[in-house]
């Protein structure tokens, strides 16, 4: 698989940085950015967005603004899902790969008009992203903007979601369908969410972003970290880039095969996510749950029940919402299957476990 380069800076702020502050989160460094990870704790967090409502700061996130003629077809050719004709309004999922079918990013495509998409990629790769669009937009008739460091961005998530935005930011947002797009002015509103939960993400300048911020604070909606993000993404199942899929887990080991359209004319990465397909993956990645409460980290060597290391885990908790000790890994094809029986190495002691789907918790998204 293609190998990447890591470019190292000085970590930056977001623009509510010193709203964290002011609250007490522990912060870390997270994508390229100082990041809070917890406010009031990990669990209280997590519950506050299954039960009622949760506030992101996810700011860091970049944003690609693609327009021009050939704007819709320069999508495509980066892009594995399939786009054409999108009505506007519409958001798209999948990734963007290189030749060998391993993941260059996860990321969502905002159809926001005729030859207009507004593209949502990973922090922690934005400039890495930046240079492989420009390096694959000659031929096209485009316009391409990195956006990243104009629009701040939270994100409102949790059951209660729908009437915060409406009644305390006073933006209409109810009739948006799930993985739907408007804008209000220079405001635009998404309803995806990345916590299994139905939710809402706003992009605005930072000054606007900074206003939403005080308000829903004021009202009393929590303050959520990246703690309880990673938490809340991984029971339902979600993927993380850099844990679940890299330039070494290609989407169809990821389990991501829907949303690689190989009857597509063409897209970067075509022939060898087909031949993948075909074939099947030499690894694969499950869900696996332990009969005891230890809890498998990233990192740690999946065993078969000879002892033999068979894969790894790229993501482990003690599952908040079910309270069971699970994870994904990726493991040898051969032991994929619902079922199977492994084992997982923590620290110097061997736990029993087996496969199980990688959702361990249902989603509650709003369709």
């Amino acid at each position: 698989m293609a190998t990447e380069q890591t470019i190292e800076k000085q970590d930056k702020q977001t623009c509510l940085y010193d709203k964290h502050v002011a609250l007490g989160a522990l912060m870390s460094p997270f994508g390229g950015f100082i990041m809070p990870i917890q406010y009031a704790g990990i669990a209280p967090e997590h519950m506050a967005v299954r039960e009622k409502v949760g506030l992101f700061d996810v700011s860091h996130m970049g944003e690609v603004i693609v327009r021009g003629k050939d704007a819709e077809r320069y999508v495509q050719h980066i892009f594995t899902n399939d786009i054409a004709g999108a009505p506007v309004g519409k958001i798209y999922y999948g990734m963007m790969c290189y030749e060998d079918g391993g993941t260059v990013d996860d990321l969502l495509v905002y159809k926001m008009g005729d030859n207009d998409f507004f593209l949502v990629i990973n922090a922690s790769n934005i400039d890495k992203d930046w240079a492989w669009m420009q390096q694959h937009a000659a031929g096209f008739d485009i316009d391409l903007q990195n956006q990243s460091d104009y629009y701040g961005q939270i994100a409102v998530q949790g059951p209660e979601s729908e009437h915060v935005v409406e009644t305390v930011l006073g933006l209409p947002c109810a009739e948006l369908a799930f993985y739907t797009v408007k804008t209000v002015g220079d405001i635009i509103i998404s309803r995806t969410g990345y916590t299994g939960e139905d939710g809402f993400e706003i992009y605005a300048s930072h000054d606007y972003i900074r206003q939403c911020w005080d308000k829903l604070i004021a009202a009393g909606v929590q303050a959520c970290g990246l703690g309880c993000r990673d938490t809340l993404r991984f029971e339902v199942g979600l993927p993380l880039y850099g844990d679940e899929l890299s330039a070494d887990i290609s989407p169809i080991m990821a389990g991501l095969g829907m949303f690689v359209k190989l009857d597509k004319e063409e897209f970067i990465g075509k022939e060898a996510l087909a031949k993948q397909k075909v074939a099947g993956p030499a690894k694969k990645l499950v869900g696996i749950e332990l009969s005891d409460k230890a809890i498998p980290r990233h990192g740690y060597t999946v065993l078969n029940m000879n002892g033999e290391a068979i894969g790894e885990v790229t993501t482990g908790y003690h599952t908040l919402s079910t309270d069971k000790s699970v994870c994904m890994a990726l493991v040898d094809a051969q032991y994929a299957a619902l079922g199977t029986d492994v084992q997982i190495q923590i620290r110097k002691k061997v736990f029993p476990g087996h496969v199980v789907k990688k959702q361990f918790y249902n989603k509650n998204y709003k369709k």
